[in-house]
């Protein structure tokens, strides 16, 4: 599913408001979860799952090209677990 798809099934629901307005709507959400977790904030939404920055230590890795070691710095990555309610809906298995 895209944002535009996203867009549309809000837009079959609430057809009180414009597509242009539910676009604007689903950026704004988007935007404010990227933003929270570039401040390494965590974010919850229940009965979908959890949003959070984990964090990579530095190593030592190698070139493939080259077959010579290079250190990897530091890095953030986003995280999503999967809730509870998310993994019996779609029948994920144990």
């Amino acid at each position: 599913m895209t944002k535009k798809d996203l867009t549309e099934k809000i837009y079959d629901r609430l057809l009180d408001y414009s597509k242009k307005d539910l676009a604007y709507a689903v950026d704004i959400m988007f935007n404010a979860m990227t933003d929270a977790l570039k401040r390494s904030e965590r974010i919850e939404i229940r009965g979908f799952g959890n949003f959070t920055v984990r964090t990579r230590r530095p190593r030592r890795g190698r070139n493939p090209k080259t077959g010579t070691g290079v250190d990897v710095p530091v890095k953030k990555f986003p995280f999503f677990k999967v809730g509870k309610e998310l993994k019996k809906t779609v029948d994920y298995p144990k």
